[in-house]
């Protein structure tokens, strides 16, 4: 009689599996749902029968020009900015070993500021469509300098001194984008509706313009996926392992800026999203990046949207802007995320 043993590990490792599949054909259905609320629900509310109707068999009627024009473009900029942000606090996290870690450590959001109110201070730029490269070149050379501060010295960029660089330069350009804005009342005007985060009256253009920054943005992040679970067995064993340490934080610093910065300068800064979803994401996947990275963006999503559709509905015929509805579901969300002793380390 021959007698069969299971390995120990082989049941966890599939439970362990399963459990992930779950969560991300869970995360897929809940954006799907995300997705067709932020089509129908609005100002004005469009059954979902005439959405479809709208999108693939229009007739020029109010409904389609709604639905068309300022809900499509709405909502895709919605799914591909919270993907981002999702994503980009993941690798942030990982990258610097924080908890506390949000994409906009690294200056990445301070610098946009500072450069839109730049654009809007020195050269008298008041379109949309002009923020969006100010805010991206602001990020990019924000998170360039950080990562040069933080590589002086014989050991080179670590997660403490970047996040010590990140802070500091964050302060610095802080402090300059209050002295510009308070010296100009123009500036404060212009700069506080890009600033307090917001997926209202944004185009397909605008879409456009920051999509090629976010492809290739998430294509680095999830090709750093396998060096950031190397990196979070420590650096010594890494390297003994055979990664190359540079490679993987300058792959992390580039996805974090590109995610980030486009969208920062799409949306304006939208916290909560960065810091929150990879805590919660990460009670289901574990630690393994390869599967942290994919589920915290649909996280993300699904969260920006449905923050979106809230700011919508609670003050109908008016709008909350997204990142107020955040700071009110965020902060008390991630005090009571931090309070549970497993969150306390990565």
């Amino acid at each position: 009689m021959t007698v069969t043993t299971a390995r120990p590990g082989s049941t966890a490792g599939g439970a362990i599996r399963a459990r992930r599949l779950a969560l991300v054909a869970t995360l897929v259905g809940l954006l799907l749902l995300a997705v067709l609320t932020s089509l129908a629900v609005g100002a004005k509310p469009i059954p979902l029968g005439v959405v479809w109707d709208a999108l693939w068999s229009p007739t020029g009627t109010e409904e389609d020009v709604v639905v068309r024009a300022l809900r499509v473009p709405r909502t895709l900029l919605g799914l591909g900015v919270g993907v981002a942000l999702g994503v980009a606090g993941a690798l942030m996290q990982g990258h610097t070993r924080n908890p506390l870690a949000d994409p906009g450590l690294l200056g990445v959001s301070a610098g946009a500021a500072f450069l839109v109110v730049v654009a809007i201070f020195a050269l008298r730029i008041t379109s949309l469509y002009g923020y969006v490269w100010f805010a991206f070149a602001g990020a990019l050379g924000a998170s360039v300098l950080v990562f040069v501060l933080g590589s002086l010295g014989r050991g080179g960029p670590t997660p403490v001194t970047l996040a010590l660089a990140g802070v500091a330069v964050s302060a610095l350009l802080g402090a300059l984008t209050s002295a510009l804005v308070l010296a100009d009342t123009r500036t404060l005007d212009a700069f506080r509706f890009w600033a307090v985060g917001s997926l209202a009256g944004r185009d397909a253009a605008i879409a456009g313009q920051v999509a090629p920054f976010l492809l290739v943005g998430l294509v680095l992040a999830f090709a750093n996926a396998p060096a950031l679970n190397l990196l979070s067995l420590g650096e010594d064993v890494a390297r003994a392992l055979g990664q190359n340490l540079a490679v993987a934080r300058w792959t992390g610093l580039v996805a974090i800026t590109l995610l980030t910065g486009a969208a920062v300068a799409a949306c304006g800064p939208i916290g909560f999203v960065g810091l929150v979803v990879p805590h919660v994401v990460r009670l289901f996947t574990g630690p393994d990046h390869r599967w942290l990275l994919p589920a915290s963006g649909l996280a993300g999503a699904v969260l920006l949207l449905t923050a979106d559709v809230v700011g919508r509905v609670v003050v109908r015929p008016g709008e909350l802007h997204v990142g107020i509805v955040l700071a009110f579901v965020g902060a008390p969300f991630f005090v009571a995320l931090v309070r549970r002793r497993k969150l306390v380390q990565l």
